[in-house]
């Protein structure tokens, strides 16, 4: 229903609007925040007329074409809140860089717009939270057109241990533009395939563990998940206080940088040329080379390779390492988010409007039973898990939260940055995509940053025979700028994002390309 009533509002928030606004140049998929405004700036382009052109490209390459379903829902308002921002600048000027730039928000997030906030379950579709969460508000009073809501893992990936990734009930399954059979991971899949596609100048994604950076590893696109706490949870459909964390997902490091800056409170950075002067924050740097175990994943290995090159060419000092064993982390984490989301999804619902008739997981639990769109491809063991805990105070909880939190972080990469002088750790985010199915996750460093709570930015390095591949700088706590400075400097190394051509299928294990 949901996805009907999504088709009707974007044809007609493109029809509505009278054709009076300024048309879209060319090229404006591929086009960066700052290019973006630097066109409306001299009068050659209007937040109105990008917003008809990204609302007509959703109707053209979401809805139909390739189909993608990375687009849950598009605001009705859009294209009014766009046409406002226009008059707006003419009168007063800019708010600053997102100044009438189209944003996507993931839809466990809530906006104040006439749009259910879902998580993707058909549990959710009356979740009308009438209130900006904090980061969507920030990014609203910086001037950002909220366009709609990106489609995504259901429950962000936390149901079912058999899990399609980029599935949900409510807006069917994300492709990935690179090749429309294979996965978009998850669970930000819409938000990294909607950015690539070019369906939106940005997004905003959240990670509990991997959600941000493997969909835009797999998408081609920049992620960034934030240190814990650097951006505010409020607003958001929670699983776990203790790792949750939303972030930009983008086309370039710049504009990642940008959306973190307006999403934590403070002025935005300027963009490109600020990012540019850190680019000697690699000379002399040293950088810790993570590794996946010989043979895992053999088209990703020449890929890092010529992305190691190209960072020692830029200045840095690669140093091999290795994390600990990630076994007893994993193991501990998930006693850990199946307790606290118990704790967190209860509380949340508890206090969901009343058109949300779910009050509890014991009630979602129930009315997954009872819904065979649910179920349709999988179930929901995590919740079933979930629900056996025993609270914040079971001392098994306790002590598997100090445990993971400790051999991630004072044990984990803590250690391993100062026994070695390391500024930051290099890792391949992931392998490549697999085709659809249940999830096959090709190796991930995710872990440990997610349960330490570090940052992980993910960017562009290369393609596996057209299946991108991202590489991975993971540093300590607080270090998200410079994580950011050091993606622009590899940014510049290369050819960065590559616009997909929304093949119907690639060939697994092709040669790999820069």
């Amino acid at each position: 229903m949901v996805r009907l009533l999504a088709t009707m509002f974007c044809a007609l928030a493109v029809a509505a609007a009278p054709g009076g606004a300024s048309a879209a140049p060319r090229g404006l998929e591929r086009a960066s925040i700052a290019q973006l405004q630097a066109k409306m700036q001299a009068g050659r382009l209007s937040a109105e007329a990008l917003t008809r052109f990204y609302l007509r490209r959703i109707a053209r390459l979401d809805r139909r074409g390739p189909a993608l379903h990375a687009v849950i829902a598009v605001n009705p308002d859009a294209i009014a809140e766009a046409r406002a921002l226009d008059t707006e600048r003419r009168l007063k000027g800019p708010r600053g860089p997102l100044h009438g730039v189209p944003i996507l928000i993931k839809d466990n997030i809530e906006t104040k717009d006439p749009l259910p906030t879902t998580a993707g379950s058909l549990a959710m579709t009356g979740n009308f939270a009438g209130r900006d969460a904090p980061i969507v508000a920030r990014l609203r009073a910086a001037g950002a057109v909220i366009l709609g809501k990106a489609n995504l893992s259901e429950w962000a990936n936390f149901r079912s241990i058999a899990s399609v990734s980029g599935w949900s009930a409510v807006g069917g399954l994300v492709k990935n533009p690179y090749a429309l059979d294979h996965s978009a991971c998850g669970s930000s899949a819409g938000s990294a395939a909607a950015v690539a596609a070019g369906l939106a100048a940005a997004a905003v994604g959240t990670e509990t563990d991997g959600s941000i950076v493997c969909p835009s590893s797999m998408n081609g696109v920049v992620g960034l998940k934030p240190t814990l706490g650097r951006l505010p949870t409020t607003g958001i459909v929670p699983i776990a206080h203790s790792q949750d964390a939303p972030g930009p997902i983008a086309r370039t490091v710049a504009d990642a940088a940008v959306m973190l800056a307006i999403m934590q409170g403070g002025p935005a950075p300027a963009g490109a040329t600020q990012l540019e002067q850190s680019a000697a924050d690699l000379h002399g740097r040293r950088l810790g080379v993570l590794r996946f175990a010989p043979g895992r994943r053999p088209e990703t290995e020449p890929i890092y390779e010529a992305a190691l090159a190209r960072l020692k060419a830029a200045g840095a000092t690669l140093v091999e390492v290795r994390l600990p064993d990630g076994g007893p982390v994993g193991r501990a984490e998930q006693l850990v988010l199946a307790t606290e989301f118990k704790v967190e999804i209860n509380a949340y619902l508890a206090a969901a409007p009343a058109t949300v008739k779910a009050r509890s997981l014991a009630d979602l639990i129930a009315f997954n039973t009872a819904t065979p769109a649910e179920t349709v491809l999988f179930g929901q063991e995590i919740f079933g898990a979930a629900q056996s805990t025993k609270g914040l105070a079971d001392p098994a909880y306790v002590e598997a939260l100090a445990t993971s939190k400790r051999l991630a972080g004072p044990e984990g990469i803590d250690r391993l940055l100062a026994d070695n002088h390391l500024d930051a750790l290099v890792a391949p985010t992931a392998g490549p995509t697999w085709k659809v199915g249940r999830d096959k996750y090709p190796g991930s460093f995710s872990t440990f940053p997610a349960v330490a709570g570090d940052p992980h930015l993910t960017l562009p390095m290369g393609q596996a025979g057209g299946r991108p591949v991202g590489l991975s700088f993971i540093g300590p706590a607080g270090s998200d700028k410079l994580l950011l400075a050091f993606g622009a400097a590899f940014e510049r190394t290369g050819p960065g994002f590559v616009p997909p051509t929304f093949p119907e299928t690639v060939e697994d294990g092709a040669a790999a390309t820069r």
